[in-house]
């Protein structure tokens, strides 16, 4: 079964950096757009940013210059490098699938729940 499995996070201080990386098994990663989401405590989750099969990227405004989403097919991975962390940047970080096959682009705003959400991974930026 498809399973996407995140880790990297951490606890930083503002303007440091983290590596998120999303792991896929089940099915090769090649097919699948996959976005990150996060949520912080009573906000709703949000996206951040996708990345489709093609490499084509999307990110929200508040995250563009720092962040950068990328993919490496042969490691089944997906990776969310962020750099000038924030306190805003605090949440719980989630991949998801967003799209598949040949669409050119990737969409934020309807993660298609596909696998279940995961258990995430903690960003923490404080001083």
């Amino acid at each position: 079964q498809l399973q996407l499995v995140e880790s990297g996070g951490g606890l930083v201080q503002p303007g440091g950096s983290l590596r998120l990386s999303c792991l896929v098994s089940g099915a090769s990663l090649d097919y699948y757009h996959i976005g990150w989401f996060r949520q912080a405590p009573g906000k709703e989750r949000e996206g951040v940013s996708c990345i489709t099969s093609g490499s084509h990227t999307n990110y929200i405004d508040s995250v563009k210059g720092r962040f950068t989403i990328s993919r490496d097919n042969a490691k089944a991975s997906v990776y969310l490098q962020m750099n000038s962390l924030r306190p805003e940047d605090s949440a719980i970080y989630y991949c998801q699938v967003v799209g598949w096959g040949v669409q050119p682009t990737c969409s934020l705003s309807s993660p298609t729940g596909f696998p279940s959400w995961g258990q995430g991974t903690q960003v923490t930026v404080s001083s």
